[in-house]
């Protein structure tokens, strides 16, 4: 299943910022709008694969293998006194 959603954080050294939903699934009207380049780019890539004498359909289940696997996912920043978390849903 692929990410729906992220949830960020930012703790800063005098206050305390509420959770901020991002939400993934709208990312996928980007890819929609974006479907010309996006083929043109897979376009691209398969030359390369050719040329380079990979299989693109592994390229591309390994890719869908990390998409999938991103929900769950915690990322953590700690800079300047602030910490930032993403967390992806």
């Amino acid at each position: 299943m692929i990410p729906n959603l992220a949830v960020i954080r930012i703790h800063g050294e005098h206050g305390w910022c509420p959770p901020i939903p991002v939400p993934l699934f709208l990312l996928w009207i980007v890819a929609i709008l974006l479907s010309p380049l996006i083929l043109a780019a897979l376009l691209v890539l398969w030359a390369v694969c050719i040329g380079a004498g990979y299989q693109m359909w592994r390229l591309l289940g390994a890719l869908w293998s990390l998409l999938c696997a991103l929900p769950g996912t915690d990322v953590r920043v700690t800079a300047d006194g602030k910490h930032i978390t993403v967390r992806i849903l």
